[in-house]
């Protein structure tokens, strides 16, 4: 069930590695050095000045840490460590780098400071292509190269060698094994009895073929000690070099929040508690490590931080929602009996999927869904999905889950139109702004989860407390709402208004006739009687004053015409209807405001012609006139074609 939570969280998170194909001249080279061996020592690096300059520690953490023992060819990294001396100039680490070349993951200005940075790799084992440092494919450095490891070459006491050699705990499943084609395969078995520091201290033997063309893969537990101050609701707690310290969760979202929910078996996040103040130093996590490994201490930065103000995380108890676009879409899942259970597709009323919304921080369910049952027999005013009474059996008729997309607790208010006005998510049931600043991007986003088109405008208004602050990177992927941040309620900061592009109503399209015509609904449309005058009436929900009404048709002689919009509607006039007038007529509504031009089309109304009783007797009547003219002319013609044969 654990590798299911890791599985889930990775997925909710949208932080992916950035690939950068950089050609450069100039040099860039690391090295350490001070140490017992090439893989352990103080960092320094090379480049562009070709002096050997020392790194600062800051934002440096072991899966940072790891890619510079690859760029070493060492093996994995052990630790890393601030080393303190004299002050001198150190080079600076990019914060949150994924960039695929180190090189650019490093300032080219250096700075003073005391401290630098001491990083000690595995020398001659690594586990490589797994979900941590402590997971993968062995191998092992001899004569100069890396070489996977044959499967029937370690003993599991060899793996538990191999898992303390890597700083991590012991096998928690039995090294298996896979099939490698077309790479050399190494078949030395080594003999270790358990107390070893290195695999490579183990009795071994000479052989160097592999029988069973089976790699090694091995997985040692994670030595992560992570825990919440309450069951599901609490401070992060996290145990890094022997001391427990809580997480700063300053620069973290919602959506990266969520892997910690995950990993301490909880539901989904659903927010950030109040600030409480800090009283001692915290640990900082790297937010886009977080999201890339299933080992937190992998993502403790070697600095500790001191903060004014931490977060507690709160996190859903009984249900989550996995596998969905975002925290508040996904597939079901109800937590019975300290396991994660799907909760079948009939077991579910409307009812009961807003109770669920609620439960998760979200908006009500979407419209459209299919739900059925209940076994859940919620009424709504529910708090959790728990508090609905349950028919006693838990059997499923259904293979499938229910699928449930609550909408995403964004709005615009302060305007006579839904989309636009001041940026506002809920928190614990109460709106409050969010801070947007000058990123023109953010307000697109903004416009985009609310499906009002494209950002046209933004302004900053006046200085307002604000409880949510926006994650730029995390929106080029993710729903805004999942990429909230801790709160920020101390204090003022500016915010900013919106102006989407889908911002008028849809106009409404109608026809009325004059008293002696008549009107008949259609499924397409509208029918009216020939002859007769008739109105299309264009009309819009209030929001703004003024405007114009343009009416488009598509009928065989077709009109473009404009008429402004009086009290919200305007009315065009036809006479005498005619074959001219069949076809679609679509109303067009126009408006200046906020210094731009809007529009919003109308629904393409169909207009078709019919006939009177009256006229359909005239027509009848004259259809049998004419038989009766043609009947007896057509007899007198062939009579007399007859006779003129003869």
């Amino acid at each position: 069930m654990a590798h299911a939570f890791i599985q889930v969280f990775l997925s909710l998170c949208s932080f992916g590695l950035l690939s950068a194909n950089v050609t450069s001249t100039e040099p860039f080279n690391l090295r350490l050095v001070g140490g017992f061996s090439l893989c352990q020592g103080e960092l320094e690096l090379q480049m562009s000045s070709l002096k050997w300059t020392a790194v600062k520690p800051h934002n440096f953490n072991l899966q940072f840490a790891n890619r510079v023992c690859a760029q070493l060819d060492c093996g994995t990294a052990l630790s890393v460590q601030m080393k303190t001396g004299s002050v001198k100039e150190v080079a600076q680490l990019l914060p949150d780098c994924v960039e695929s070349s180190l090189r650019r993951c490093f300032r080219s200005d250096t700075v003073s400071s005391e401290y630098s940075l001491e990083l000690h790799c595995s020398e001659s084992v690594r586990l490589v292509s797994g979900p941590s440092l402590c997971s993968g494919s062995l191998q092992i450095h001899q004569n100069q190269s890396w070489t996977r490891v044959c499967e029937e070459a370690l003993t599991q006491r060899g793996a538990e060698v191999v898992c303390r050699e890597l700083g991590c705990g012991a096998p928690s499943l039995s090294q298996g094994g896979f099939s490698v084609e077309g790479q050399v395969l190494l078949g030395q078995m080594f003999y270790c009895e358990g107390h070893e520091s290195s695999l490579m201290d183990c009795p071994s033997s000479s052989s160097d073929t592999c029988s069973s063309g089976r790699a090694v893969n091995l997985t040692c537990s994670d030595p992560d000690h992570v825990k919440l101050g309450r069951r599901c609701d609490g401070l992060i707690s996290v145990k890094h070099q022997g001391e427990w310290r809580n997480v700063d969760m300053t620069e973290w979202n919602l959506e990266t929040a969520a892997s910690l929910c995950h990993r301490s078996n909880c539901g989904t996040v659903t927010s950030f508690g109040e600030a409480l103040p800090s009283l001692m130093p915290s640990w900082q996590l790297s937010s886009s490590c977080v999201c890339s490994t299933s080992s937190l201490r992998e993502c403790v930065t070697v600095h500790h931080i001191n903060v004014d103000y931490i977060w507690p995380l709160v996190c859903s108890e009984s249900v989550r929602l996995v596998s969905g676009p975002s925290l508040c879409s996904g597939s079901l899942q109800i937590r019975m009996d300290e396991s994660w259970t799907w909760v079948c597709e009939g077991a579910l009323n409307q009812l009961g999927a807003e109770v669920v919304c609620r439960e998760l921080g979200c908006g009500a369910p979407g419209e459209g869904q299919v739900l059925l049952g209940p076994v859940f027999q919620c009424e709504g005013h529910e708090s959790t999905l728990k508090d609905c009474p349950r028919f006693s059996s838990d059997i499923c008729s259904s293979e499938t889950s229910v699928i449930l997309t609550c909408s995403e607790p964004i709005r615009l208010v302060g305007d006579a139109s839904r989309c636009a006005g001041v940026v506002e998510a809920r928190h614990k049931g109460w709106w409050h702004p969010i801070l947007i600043t000058k990123e023109w991007d953010l307000l697109q986003m903004v416009c985009r989860d609310l499906h009002c088109g494209s950002a046209v405008s933004g302004k900053v208004i006046e200085r307002r407390k604000v409880i949510w602050d926006v994650s730029h990177d995390c929106v080029k992927k993710a729903p805004i709402s999942d990429c909230l941040r801790s709160a920020t309620n101390i204090g003022s900061r500016t915010v900013q208004e919106a102006v989407c592009s889908e911002l008028l109503n849809r106009p409404n399209i109608s026809v009325s006739v004059s008293a002696d015509g008549a009107l008949e609904a259609e499924a397409q449309g509208v029918r009216v009687l020939l002859g007769s005058d008739f109105s299309v009436i264009c009309s819009v929900e209030p929001q703004y004053p003024g405007g114009i009404f343009q009416l488009i048709s598509n009928t065989p002689n077709p009109e473009n015409l404009t008429l402004p919009a009086v009290n919200h509607t305007a009315h065009f006039l036809f006479s005498d209807a005619g074959p001219a007038h069949r076809g679609g007529y679509t109303c067009v509504y126009h408006l200046h405001v906020f210094n731009h031009n809007f529009s919003s089309q109308s629904l393409t109304l169909q207009l078709s012609l019919g006939a009177s009783d009256f006229q359909l007797i005239i027509r009848v009547l004259i259809l049998v006139l004419l038989k009766l003219i043609y009947i007896p002319a057509l007899c007198c013609y062939y009579k007399a074609t007859r006779g003129h044969a003869r």
